[in-house]
């Protein structure tokens, strides 16, 4: 029989995987007005500061209209020269603005009291009326988009994933993501933000379009009829499940419809590997390759290489030699994976890929900040994302593009979700938001900021929901820079310690000096480690005061042998100078290591 919501499908054979990581909802009705554009805030009288503990760099100045000054640029010009000689600054003329105010430039690197001692003079000047920053404008962060309001998981303050914050920043241009699912069907809220992809499907009994692989990724339905799948299936109705993700990861914004999209700058490759009853190993094994730019026998070249994959898909067992090995490629080749957890509210350490290394597993939160009743948990869940719970009310659940059609395509529409997968993209999004920030960013420093700016769940998790709830807005503003000193300065402890076989902790120290103030809240940890097994170390950055940050936890399922990591820590509230120690254990027997080297860069 048929499970309850959320679905569960059966795998088509032991290889074959399953899409059955949502439920779907009530439909929702497209409202046709539009937000109405908020006003700008008026200009204030003189002040000292752009913004916030930043100087301005630039200053328009009204003189009067008597002056020499407000009709001739040479006296502007001879009076900004005087003005920065009298403040101890090199002032310049820039230009004459359309209201006849001068624009004038203050040179890079001043204080706030530098720039307060130009504006003094500026100000003691009886022929001027005015002298005020030249400020940096940014488009506002809420979006005109009709459904917007509805998207609680984007801004909502309590399971929110505080997303506009992180617009301020950056809205993902530049990153393609890899929608690893059942394909694409047409959205006009959605497809300017769709790039070539590729149906990877090559059994014709899954594909239902009447034909295996080809270049159109295109969803035809993965509807199915009664005892399809299995002796005791029952029918179901297409459920457009990838252009559901893709909407959360993309869809098109301040377009006056529909939704928003988490990283709307990005773009989205739709990758086909999921048809009726599922899909196999083999094509998603394909689709990972070719997405991260690898080559597939028979696929031409991927001009839409993706910096980020989303896989909202699972079966049960464990983690393939095969599927790790691909995933392996493509984090080696500088894309990151992100996969739901599950939905069958177990332990995700018997889902896959979920249970895979070198992916970020991602659980569901409902509304209310606690783990959503269906999702998955444990240990090797990363990080908690908001997934939605429709069983009380439907808008509880993630809105996001989809289509009407019950077996083919019909009309577009958007619709209500829940699962994991529908908390997956929204890790998917926040990773392409940081790689468009910071495009040096590996996949390992992506998953380590996401956990250490992380907010604690406002709710309850039983059985692990990794790191906590992730923040949009901390994260991005830390890898870019934004959120605290990044003079890129690295120091490095190159003395070689071994790490004894299930003893004492050992650990290693570098000198910081010369550093003004706190360090960053994106201090970046280099560790280099031999070890037979890196399961068995935990790891902590150690500060000058003493506080310690965890940088790895032990693991029985992570048998890789080496530590050669980047760790981003937020450490904005720790002195910069000082002495950093890097502390390493084997926490089991039968195994030795070396610490080979480390680097903190600031």
């Amino acid at each position: 029989m048929r499970t309850s919501a959320p679905l569960r499908r059966k795998l088509i054979s032991v290889a074959a995987v399953s899409a059955a990581l949502f439920t779907a909802a009530t439909t929702v009705a497209v409202a046709q007005d539009t937000a109405a554009p908020q006003a700008a805030a008026p200009v204030p009288a003189a002040q000292t500061e752009a913004a916030p503990g930043t100087p301005a760099e630039r200053l328009i100045v009204g003189y009067k209209s008597g002056a020499a000054e407000a009709k001739s640029n040479k006296a502007a010009e001879a009076d900004a020269a005087a003005k920065g000689k009298e403040a101890g600054e090199a002032v310049d003329f820039q230009r004459r603005l359309g209201s006849g105010a001068a624009l004038v430039d203050l040179g890079e690197n001043l204080t706030r009291t530098d720039v307060a001692d130009v504006v003094a003079e500026y100000q003691a000047d009886p022929q001027v009326a005015y002298v005020v920053p030249d400020r940096l404008n940014k488009p506002l962060a809420t979006p005109n988009d009709t459904e917007y309001s509805k998207q609680w998981d984007l801004f909502e303050t309590t399971a929110g994933m505080n997303v506009p914050g992180a617009w301020d920043v950056t809205t993902g241009s530049g990153v393609t993501v890899a929608v690893i699912d059942t394909g694409y069907v047409t959205h006009s809220d959605l497809g300017a933000n769709i790039v070539g992809g590729y149906d990877f499907i090559s059994d014709t009994a899954v594909s239902n379009d009447g034909n295996g692989r080809d270049s159109n990724p295109a969803d035809t339905g993965d509807w199915t009829t009664d005892g399809q799948c299995s002796t005791d299936w029952t029918a179901t109705t297409s459920s457009w499940h990838g252009t559901h993700v893709a909407g959360t990861i993309a869809a098109v914004t301040n377009n006056s419809k529909g939704v928003a999209g988490i990283a709307y700058g990005a773009k989205v490759s739709p990758l086909r590997v999921l048809g009726q009853c599922g899909g196999y190993d083999s094509d998603i094994i394909d689709a990972i390759t070719w997405a991260s730019g690898g080559t597939v026998s028979g696929v031409p070249a991927n001009t839409n290489v993706a910096k980020v994959i989303n896989m909202s898909l699972g079966g049960g067992g464990a983690c393939s030699s095969a599927t790790q090995s691909a995933i392996n490629a493509a984090v080696n080749r500088g894309t990151t994976v992100v996969v739901a957890a599950g939905n069958e509210n177990q332990n995700a350490s018997n889902s896959s890929p979920a249970n895979c290394n070198n992916v970020i597993t991602v659980a569901a939160l409902g509304r209310s900040g606690s783990k959503a009743y269906y999702s998955n948990f444990g240990s090797i869940v990363d990080i908690a994302a908001p997934g939605g719970e429709t069983r009380t009310t439907t808008a509880n659940g993630i809105l996001s593009t989809l289509n009407t059609g019950t077996q083919g395509p019909s009309s577009e529409t958007y619709k209500y979700y829940q699962g994991t997968s529908m908390a997956a993209p929204h890790i998917a999004g926040l990773a392409a938001l940081m790689k468009s920030a910071n495009a040096s960013l590996t996949p390992a420093q992506i998953e380590s900021a996401i956990k250490t700016n992380s907010r604690a769940l406002p709710g309850t998790c039983s059985g692990g929901c990794g790191a906590g709830l992730a923040d949009a807005a901390k994260t991005v503003q830390a890898v870019s820079g934004s959120g605290g000193s990044t003079g890129g300065t690295t120091y490095t402890s190159t003395s070689a310690v071994s790490i004894p076989d299930n003893g004492a902790a050992i650990e290693s120290s570098i000198a910081v000096s010369g550093r003004t103030g706190n360090a960053p809240s994106a201090l970046q940890v280099g560790v280099d480690i031999t070890h037979t097994w890196r399961g068995d170390l935990v790891i902590d950055l150690v500060a000058p005061d003493g506080s310690t940050y965890r940088l790895k936890s032990a693991s029985s399922s992570d048998s890789a042998d080496n530590v050669n990591a980047t760790y981003t820590v937020n450490a904005s509230s720790e002195t910069a100078n000082g002495t950093w120690k890097l502390r390493v254990q084997d926490t089991a027997a039968q195994d030795t290591g070396t610490l080979n080297s480390w680097k903190l860069t600031f």
